[in-house]
């Protein structure tokens, strides 16, 4: 508890002696407690970032076994929970990833097969700790690596090409929804709007992983299951991390489809699209915290925080499901994420697909999760 915390719970015990005059004349922000909803997204939070503090090696990485990406998201999260650009967790986190920036503006390790992912990963923490404009040569040089290694502008293709738009780990790597997500939202990051050539581009790419045909979805794919959820990817034969539906379409699963929305209003597209339409009655449909819809336990914190970032962009508060019931979805993600955390202060998935059984990783999606969480 802060200094200024402690001082109010102060002024409340104060109150209660002084009697009903005092209450009177002291203004309602002296005596009014905070919620225990309050109290509790607080308490985890404070212990994830103790969790990380504690996990942070001496050159300022976290797992560093597993490249820059893990340490670039857990100092992301530290600031985005309200620790300070000049926290030495922080300044000994962004001179780790300092030593990832390569001549060609990538931040990446030493022939990385994950250089978009990596990279977008660092943009998104230099750009948090950009407070006094420290990293701006680093972000533009970021912003120019990530354009030419998109595909479309790395190979020329035809606009038609399934892979057109899209970007994937490295730049041969077939693209994919989740790492042309992350390009667009580090894109985003950079001050590329909306209309920037390489993010209509992706939004190319991003409707063909969507479950809807249109004309924006001509692939054969989309024909299979009208349901507006998102797959993995379009490209080079089609996949989903969730399999096939049983007439042999490829199936959406919700870490995906959150993915999804987030991009195309990332791209510009408004609530009356038929695709942002579809993608949040997908989302009706499927609510649920206890799993990945379509997942299960796979991938789990990914989706808890695409969950909360995509609700985050969309505007959204409540949520009303298939059977007509209202979530806070706020309330409901902070109640998962608190019940799930270890006695440590961190939190790891049972399932360790995609790295999940790594506490460093895991913390720093929960933590970057409660950040758009925070009960008012």
């Amino acid at each position: 508890m802060s200094v200024r915390q402690k001082k109010s719970w102060f002024m409340v015990l104060g109150g209660v002696v002084l009697g009903a005059a005092t209450f009177a004349v002291c203004p309602d922000w002296l005596w009014a407690a905070p919620s225990a909803a309050v109290v509790s997204h607080r308490r985890a939070v404070e212990q994830g970032i103790d969790f990380l503090r504690s996990r942070q090696l001496q050159d300022g990485s976290f797992s560093p076994e597993s490249g820059p990406g893990i340490t670039a998201l857990a100092v992301t999260a530290l600031l985005r929970n309200g620790v300070s650009v000049d926290d030495p967790a922080v300044t000994k986190g962004t001179d780790y990833l300092k030593t990832m920036i390569r001549p060609d503006g990538g931040i990446h390790r030493l022939d990385s097969r994950y250089r978009n992912y990596e990279t977008c990963l660092a943009v998104m923490c230099f750009a948090e700790a950009n407070r006094d404009g420290r990293y701006d040569k680093v972000l533009e040089n970021a912003d120019r690596f990530l354009k030419s290694i998109q595909w479309g502008i790395a190979d020329p293709l035809e606009s038609s090409d399934a892979a057109y738009g899209g970007a994937g780990y490295g730049k041969h790597k077939r693209p994919d929804l989740s790492n042309t997500a992350f390009l667009i939202e580090a894109l985003r990051t950079l001050g590329n709007d909306e209309n920037s050539e390489s993010i209509q581009m992706a939004l190319v790419f991003v409707s063909r992983c969507q479950n809807l045909p249109t004309e924006h979805n001509q692939t054969p794919f989309a024909a299979k299951v009208d349901d507006g959820g998102f797959y993995y990817t379009a490209a080079a034969g089609g996949t989903s991390q969730a399999g096939e539906t049983a007439d042999g379409g490829l199936r959406s699963y919700a870490s995906m489809t959150y993915a999804g929305l987030k991009s195309m209003l990332f791209a510009g597209l408004t609530p009356d699209d038929d695709r942002v339409k579809a993608a949040l009655a997908w989302i009706r449909k499927h609510y649920d915290l206890t799993q990945n819809p379509g997942m299960r336990d796979a991938g789990l914190y990914y989706y808890y925080h695409t969950f909360a970032k995509a609700l985050s962009v969309a505007g959204i508060s409540q949520i009303v499901d298939s059977k007509k019931a209202v979530h806070d979805w706020r309330a409901d993600l902070n109640g998962e994420l608190i019940q799930r955390q270890q006695k440590d202060g961190s939190w790891t998935n049972a399932n360790p697909r995609w790295l999940e059984g790594n506490a460093d990783l895991v913390t720093g999606y929960a933590l970057l999760a409660l950040s758009y969480t925070a009960p008012q």
